[in-house]
């Protein structure tokens, strides 16, 4: 069968994956792929930015999903992170210069742990030691003999205090007042009510003798407050002998295993030093007090526990981890990345200490990697600022999320700083990316290297045999049925058919791996051992199934009739035009009827889309690119004197794209020639100034969406779709569609100028200017013809109307 010059053959309208590129039975005869296909130029940015150790180097990672941008991204950090030194453990302790601001502390890997058992070893151990050492005999006996001492000296005080009294006729008594003064008469004490019978005379030599004794008394008060002063401070230093005899053999060893660390040693110094001043927190009475008030189900509010300062709360424990950290953070919310405070309720007061303390997953990254999502970062407030500025800071605060926007201060817990070297990985799509780099000057400086994932990759054998592996990791790591070569090679096939390019295969091998699963679900359902090309196709077939609905609807209303496409006979201005609806899940093509009306007049090209603003710009500039081919065609002599309007026919929402812009060339050019055009063709592709056809997108759901409405009125060997001639290498069609071509029941035209596509849809050739002129009969002879007409028509009207009648039009 002879075909049109521009009609594509069969062969042309899909490429087939040849099976002797496959040297195996099944994929169980060869070797998995270890991570997925590699793409050169992102892995070459990842490879750079994990390696470089300058500051701002993180990278960020682009590309759609299911390109494998994670999978990759975390192969490359363990490769690296595997090498490099672990990080140190992160604990916080009790500061006892300020509570309210506990101290960081980083010791090597797996040390928080010793150091927390050793500080938990030392508070059992004190409870029982030290009331132990207090309750020795030496201990009684030094205690005894100091009291003794001090009773002693404030007796013979007093005594020496009461022989001068006695001397100056008064005697001393000791009541719960104090010291007083009573005096003497005959040597009796003299009552209150006795010495107010005495003369005034007598009242005033006693008052005089009782003054120099009452600074006497005075003075022997100070001693007496002096001497158990001392005393207290001698009780106190042998508490603190008796305290570091039992503490310091217990704290030197704990120095002993941290002996490299300073900021260890100068804790554990604060913690000796507290203890001996507070070693009544570990006799038995305040034990036993803590224990029946932690026990008491009546107390509204608990005592405090005296030994939680001596707690070590490790918020990040790398004693497991071997090299560097590699965390994936999933849900970062605020919390989740940089830490957070907890508190308890007591008594409608939110409580809190340093234990409460936890860290977040950019602290357990220090020293490694941290991978997050973009959208999800932006998505979550505080996160963004929050990053940059620790970024940027290198140190990693944990405070609450109130402090970052309160205008208020509010007195609370503020843990000492971390210092942080985390390389952040950030996964995102390409329009994130853009706008942070464009409006976030911030962006740039912390994000410098940027890795982007492409989403197809070249057909070629290393690729062929790249999906052949990743067919066998899933098909092994899944125990899904392997798959002979037949199937790898449909599988591959639909991996050209996902980009719409035969030289170009799918790199979102996630719905790569989709396929696989469903063909191996298929196959098993068949009481099949191994997945062939059958299974494959029944797969992705029961995939578009499922999801299709919509597309039938629209195919019955255009076979019933109340969506009007004709798909046989001819007419004058009206052209079947090609869509495609992209619903998410399912794309594919719906046609439809283009109309064009011309009649004299200077409106030019009016399009009922445009005007009634149900149209996009870019739709809006294929419309404008008319003029400008009508106007180089066929008014280089006279003015374009035309008024035309175009439509899209049952159009009810907003149409986009320059698709169709060619379509509407052909429905004007018929429509001023008025030669009919071919319904059974339906037209895409967008055309320029100079009347050449360019590519557009969905060829293939374009093709397939109007053959099955063609084959739903029946299949009758002159229906076709006439496509750029670029978009030749995009056909990737279904079976069906091939087959029928094959057979002479529909046809593909690819065309490269309008000229070629009006030629096809009317059969009369377009002709070429010669010496000025079109050829007679010609499509563009007419249409001129038909101009010229308009334009004399238009003359003629003009002179017709009176000059008054002229004058009102202009003012007009």
């Amino acid at each position: 069968m002879k075909l049109h010059p521009c009609e594509v053959s069969p062969e042309q309208l899909r490429w087939q994956c040849d099976c002797s590129a496959f040297p195996f039975h099944t994929t169980n005869d060869i070797p998995p792929l270890k991570g997925l296909v590699e793409q050169e130029r992102p892995i070459r940015a990842i490879r750079f930015g994990l390696d470089i150790g300058s500051p701002g180097y993180n990278i960020y990672v682009s590309g759609l999903t299911g390109t494998g941008k994670t999978t990759v991204v975390k192969q490359f950090m363990d490769d690296i992170a595997s090498s490099l030194p672990t990080p140190d453990d992160w604990c916080f302790v009790h500061n006892f210069r300020d509570a309210n601001a506990p101290t960081a502390l980083n010791l090597p890997a797996g040390k928080a742990k010793t150091l927390k058992s050793a500080m938990d070893e030392l508070v059992r151990q004190l409870k029982a030691e030290i009331p132990k050492a207090f309750e020795s005999k030496e201990y009684e006996q030094s205690v005894h003999a100091l009291i003794h001492e001090n009773q002693t000296l404030q007796q013979s005080l007093f005594n020496q205090l009461a022989e001068k009294a006695r001397a100056d006729g008064f005697q001393l008594e000791i009541s719960k007042m104090g010291v007083s003064l009573v005096p003497l008469l005959e040597g009796k004490p003299v009552g209150p009510e006795q010495y107010e019978q005495l003369d005034d005379a007598t009242k005033a030599d006693i008052e005089a003798r009782r003054e120099p004794l009452q600074q006497e008394i005075n003075a022997f008060l100070r001693q007496v407050r002096d001497i158990n002063k001392m005393s207290r401070d001698r009780v106190n230093d042998l508490n603190r002998r008796m305290g570091v005899h039992a503490v310091g053999r217990e704290i030197d060893g704990i120095k002993e295993l941290h002996s490299r660390l300073p900021k260890v040693l100068a804790y554990l110094d604060d913690v000796e030093d507290y203890i001996l001043s507070h070693l009544d927190d570990f006799s038995e009475d305040s034990q036993q007090k803590q224990e029946s008030s932690s026990a008491s189900k009546t107390t509204l509010e608990p005592a405090p526990d005296p030994f939680l300062k001596y707690r070590v709360n490790i918020v990040v424990d790398n004693t497991d981890v071997q090299g560097a950290p590699v965390i994936i953070e999933t849900n970062p919310t605020y919390y989740n990345v940089f830490g957070r405070i907890d508190r308890w309720a007591q008594l409608g007061t939110m409580q809190t200490d340093f234990t409460m303390i936890a860290a977040g997953s950019y602290m357990k990254a220090n020293g490694g990697f941290l991978v997050v999502n973009a959208h999800d970062i932006l998505l979550n407030s505080g996160v963004w600022e929050t990053l940059k500025r620790t970024v940027k800071n290198k140190e990693c605060r944990i405070e609450d999320l109130s402090v970052q926007y309160g205008l208020v201060p509010v007195a609370g817990m503020r843990p000492s700083p971390i210092p942080s070297k985390v390389k952040v990985i950030m996964i995102g799509n390409r329009e994130i990316y853009h706008l942070l780099y464009e409006l976030d000057e911030d962006f740039r400086k912390i994000f410098k290297v940027k890795a982007d994932f492409d989403s197809q990759m070249t057909n070629d054998l290393k690729a062929l045999q790249s999906y052949a592996s990743f067919i066998s990791n899933r098909c092994h790591h899944e125990h899904l049925l392997h798959f002979d070569p037949s199937g790898v090679a449909e599988v591959i096939e639909y991996g050209a058919r996902l980009v719409d390019d035969q030289a170009k295969l799918s790199a979102r091998f996630s719905d790569i791996a989709d396929i696989v699963r469903e063909a191996s679900y298929w196959a098993r359902r068949a009481g099949r051992e191994i997945v062939s090309a059958e299974h494959v196709r029944q797969a992705i077939e029961e995939k578009f199934l499922r999801s299709n609905l919509v597309q039938e609807r629209i195919r019955e209303l255009i076979t019933e009739g109340t969506i009007l496409v004709d798909v046989t006979g001819e007419a004058v201005g009206q052209v079947n035009g090609l869509a495609v609806l992209d619903l998410g899940d399912i794309r594919f093509g719906k046609p439809s009827r283009i109309t064009a009306k011309t009649f004299m007049g200077k409106s030019g090209v009016v399009d009922i889309e445009r005007e009634s603003k149900m149209s996009g710009r870019i739709y809006e500039k294929g419309v404008l690119i008319l003029s400008g081919y009508l106007g180089a065609c066929y008014a280089q002599e006279r003015p374009l004197s035309l008024s035309a309007s175009i439509c899209f026919e049952q159009s009810y929402e907003g149409v986009d794209g320059d698709s169709a812009s060619s379509t509407e060339v052909y429905a004007l050019l018929s429509s001023l020639s008025d030669l009919p055009i071919k319904q059974g063709i339906a037209v895409t592709g967008s055309v320029n100034q100079h009347g050449q056809i360019q590519p557009i997108g969905g060829v293939n759901q374009k093709i397939e969406g109007f053959f099955d409405v063609c084959r739903a009125s029946g299949l009758n060997g002159t229906q076709g779709v006439m496509i750029p001639v670029q978009n030749v290498r995009n056909l990737m069609l279904r079976d069906d569609v091939v087959e029928a071509v094959s057979h002479g029941k529909f046809h593909i035209y690819a065309v490269t100028t309008i000229g070629e596509g009006i030629e096809i849809l009317t059969g009369v050739p377009a002709g070429l200017k010669t010496d000025g002129a079109y050829p007679e009969g010609t499509v563009n002879y007419l249409v001129e013809t038909r101009l010229k007409d308009y334009a004399e028509g238009l003359k003629k009207f003009a002179e017709s109307v009176p000059e008054e009648k002229k004058d009102t039009c202009q003012k007009c």
